[in-house]
């Protein structure tokens, strides 16, 4: 069989997407008997399909290899390019031409949900043609939502910033106590509120803010809302409530669509902004308090300030893995984390049947979410403490971060 690698970068980046690129690309270069050259595909698997591909090797030989470890963002560049369902399409076959053109045997494709996908509908065209390309996906989201994986990452770098801004967030809305306020802060979540239970991680004591959380796994009642933050300031004049941007009335209908209409991106997700605004204005015209809302959008997946080692050290495992699970003949797999029992804090990387993880959505469990809907218990700082655990070196030029880039 041919021994050519790919590797390509699809969805969403992460603060630590471009480690597993980096654990994908420096293990193939190390295997260099068992791997022919290495390639990455520039904007994923759309930017493969118009030719764009680069030699990654010169990225060892020039030092970027190791900058694009600590670098944000996807450094081969994304795309948000859905493959059909019909295994008959056009599309197929001219991609395995493709393949065939760069000599490929060992395909490696870093994404989420809709990157994994793309993993398994390649692997079974492959299998219906008896083609011997070897297809692997390579977790990453900030979202933590997908299935047979202990955690994905991404996840703990993101929650480690959520935690972190939140907990700077109170800190600024406790210095002035004459008068009665409600911060509200707005985090990513769809249907997943993984990353925004992460902001419990900030309290010091039982009662600190944020008092209030609510997630999208439960139904959201603006009326309950209301009395919740009534009470909660007879206790702590200075609110701060945290809420994911997903959440939703348990019908099909999310809060932000109550402010206005939202519209959809290419694979049919609503584009979900606005819940935090509207809730703010709510606040203010039924309590007549000071509030303010902020959303912190895409900070949470770009920055590399607030680094998790436990992350970035993970996320390169797993591109490792990859490489050495295809080169010992697995195809059609994700790489997937076990943690193991016991005290302490310790995983196992694993493959799992990609076919049972794409298009599926793991959600924080609900007996993990208390008082009603609008707090997260002691099973979830459990889980996630570990994993925002560590700090990180960053390279940095002239008193700011330095980044690779790609020319």
């Amino acid at each position: 069989m041919k021994n050519n690698v790919i590797v390509g970068q699809s969805g969403g980046p992460t603060a630590v997407i471009n480690a597993s690129l980096y654990g994908v690309v420096s293990e193939a270069l190390k295997r260099a008997g068992d791997c022919g050259t290495v390639y990455g595909m520039v904007n994923g698997i759309e930017g493969f399909l118009n030719g764009q591909v680069m030699e990654m090797k010169p990225l060892e030989e020039s030092g970027d290899l190791e900058l694009i470890r600590t670098t944000p963002g996807s450094y081969l560049g994304s795309c948000r390019f859905k493959l059909p369902e019909d295994l008959e399409d056009e599309v197929y076959p001219k991609l395995f031409e493709r393949f065939e053109e760069y000599g490929i045997g060992y395909f490696f494709y870093i994404g989420g949900n809709d990157s994994m996908d793309t993993v398994s509908k390649l692997s079974r065209y492959a299998q219906k043609t008896e083609s011997e390309i070897r297809f692997i996906g390579v977790p990453k989201t900030i979202d933590n939502d997908l299935v047979h994986t202990d955690h994905t990452p991404g996840f703990g770098s993101a929650a480690k910033y959520v935690a972190s801004t939140v907990r700077e967030v109170a800190i600024d809305a406790s210095v002035y106590d004459n008068k009665k306020s409600v911060t509200i802060v707005e985090i990513m979540g769809r249907h997943a509120g993984w990353l925004t239970a992460a902001s419990v991680l900030v309290r010091k004591f039982e009662g600190d803010n944020p008092v209030l959380i609510y997630l999208p796994e439960t139904a959201f009642d603006t009326e309950k809302f209301l009395e919740d933050v009534k009470s909660a300031l007879e206790t702590t004049p200075n609110l701060v409530v945290c809420i994911s941007e997903g959440i939703n009335d348990g019908k099909g209908t999310f809060v932000c669509e109550l402010e206005s209409s939202v519209g959809v991106d290419n694979f049919g997700h609503k584009m979900l902004t606005g819940s935090g605004k509207y809730l703010e204005n709510l606040v203010k015209a039924r309590l007549g308090v000071k509030v303010r809302s902020i959303e912190l959008n895409v900070c949470q997946r770009c920055s590399s300030s607030m680094l998790s080692a436990t992350d970035i050290e993970e996320a390169a495992a797993a591109g490792a893995y990859g490489v050495k699970a295809a080169l010992e003949g697995e195809t059609g797999k994700m790489i997937a984390f076990s943690r193991k029992a016991g005290d302490g804090y310790a995983i196992e990387y694993t493959t799992e049947d990609v076919n049972q993880i794409c298009n599926e959505e793991k959600t924080v469990p609900l007996e993990w979410i208390t008082k009603n809907g609008s707090d997260i218990g002691q099973e979830f700082i459990d889980y996630a403490r570990p994993l925002i655990q560590g700090q990180v070196d960053v390279p940095s030029e002239d008193g700011l971060p330095k980044f690779a880039y790609r020319r």
